[in-house]
């Protein structure tokens, strides 16, 4: 997918639009195709928000949630109609409640921590108390919460939503916070009378970056939780909810890959460096929690060897680097390209415009052809956003 000529990093990559969740740069066509396919999405703010609907995507279709919204988040979610709001601390449920109005009416989920301990790094585990998301079911803050809630009239709680981090490898982590949830479904029948129609799972299904590396069996996954849905349900006396999963980036992340152009291979003592047209300011992943791709060389064929290498970007941080250890051909040089696949979900999303390189376009590819979906960043945009003299 190779990003064409012009300024800025040649990376095309497809950003995080999956199964229920946009984060960050989301092309209208890819939120188009998630609307074809009769699929929900999950936004964070009204940016992502306004995308959306913009789009004509049907907003009762989507669930706004983040742990820290905005007023301009929460206004633009009740005047475009968001489908439901997840409430994830105390202070959101008055706040939200006067938004609406007296004569309005919201529906709510309420985000739990079930005090699991799941997800590839320290830094995607959400599942745990002591950390900024949710409301902690051991402590009583979720029970306390869920009380307000019930004597806002304009709030309409319908559900629990639980999302217990990200890169999740194995199904019993989301079995035994499945079964914690519904029992404070029961609870909450037991002391409010109310018995929740809809329990969302979230996402965090872990894929394989590179071969050889474990996933998700989301099969397995399907059968655990419908396994466990119908048993905690038995047990508790409740009607079996709608369930709800957000597996976005084992949709998005396969579907997407990102190409750089190698600008220059260095030795330095018996380390071989290969910097390329982008970097951290298009994948601030591995330096952020470590995450490790494969790279390989496209655009031609190499007979000579492979040897070890390490990628970097561009930019002015040693810990620049995209792919640490990765083999590549012997005679790599500049002027080659690299493919990185699995790029689709958490890279693009994540861009920044650090050292003004300028963010990558999005370029969709279908049966030999390629279709640009939103063009490479400019000097002329950069330059466009400074108003001072």
């Amino acid at each position: 997918m190779q990003a064409g000529d012009g300024w800025g990093p040649e990376a095309a990559c497809a950003p995080t639009a999956g199964v229920r969740t946009v984060h960050g740069l989301a092309p209208r066509t890819m939120v188009r195709w998630v609307a074809e396919e009769g699929l929900g999405l999950d936004v964070c703010s009204a940016g992502e928000l306004e995308l959306a609907v913009t789009s004509g995507f049907p907003p009762d279709r989507i669930v706004l949630h983040g742990n820290a919204k905005s007023p301009r988040d929460i206004e633009t979610a009740l005047r475009l109609g968001v489908g439901r709001i997840v409430i994830d601390s105390p202070s959101e449920i008055a706040r939200l409640a006067a938004a609406v109005g007296p004569r309005g009416r919201q529906k709510v989920l309420v985000r739990v921590v079930p005090g699991v301990s799941a997800g590839g790094h320290e830094k995607i585990r959400t599942g745990t108390d002591g950390q900024k998301f949710g409301l902690s079911l051991t402590d009583g803050t979720a029970q306390h919460a869920i009380a307000r809630i019930l004597t806002q009239p304009q709030l309409h709680l319908v559900g629990l939503h639980c999302h217990i981090g990200s890169q999740i490898t194995s199904v019993k982590p989301y079995v035994v916070a499945l079964r914690r949830v519904v029992g404070l479904m029961a609870r909450i029948r037991d002391t409010h009378g109310l018995v929740l129609p809809e329990l969302d799972m979230g996402g965090g299904h872990g894929i394989a970056y590179r071969p050889g590396e474990p996933a998700l069996d989301l099969t397995a996954l399907a059968r655990g939780l419908r396994t466990e849905l119908a048993a905690s349900c038995a047990a508790g006396s409740l009607p079996v909810p709608r369930l709800t999963v957000e597996p976005g980036r084992a949709v998005a992340g396969p579907a997407g890959g990102a190409l750089y152009r190698v600008l220059a291979v260095k030795s330095t003592g018996d380390q071989v460096f290969v910097a390329v047209d982008g970097g951290m300011s298009d994948n601030p992943r591995p330096a952020l929690y470590g995450v490790r791709y494969a790279p390989r060389l496209v655009g031609r064929h190499s007979t000579v060897g492979a040897r070890t290498a390490t990628v970097v970007g561009r930019h002015c941080e040693a810990g620049d680097i995209l792919a640490a250890d990765v083999e590549l051909p012997g005679d790599i040089r500049p002027g080659d390209l690299l493919a990185v696949p699995v790029a689709g979900a958490y890279q693009l999303s994540m861009a920044s415009g650090y050292n003004m390189v300028g963010r990558p376009p999005v370029v969709a590819v279908d049966g030999g052809r390629a279709r640009l979906l939103v063009r490479r960043e400019t000097l002329d945009d950069l330059r466009s956003r400074d108003v001072g003299e």
